[in-house]
């Protein structure tokens, strides 16, 4: 739901790359180009992106009254 900090696996750095992922991926760039663009070459911090799904909207229905 929530883009990590740094990938689960090795450590790096990747939530100050999220914005940029999704704004260029909403525009219809190819996430490919993007991550390379974005020197994530890691298959472990390619996976936090590519795996990554916005569910709050969806969540938020389920919200204890």
């Amino acid at each position: 739901m929530i883009i990590p900090v740094r990938c689960f696996s090795c450590g790096k750095p990747v939530g100050q790359l999220w914005e940029e992922f999704e704004k260029r991926v909403s525009e219809g760039e190819s996430p490919k180009k993007i991550l390379d663009d974005l020197n994530v070459e890691r298959f472990c911090c390619r996976s936090v992106f590519l795996g990554q799904t916005d569910l709050i909207e969806l969540v938020s229905k389920f919200k204890k009254s």
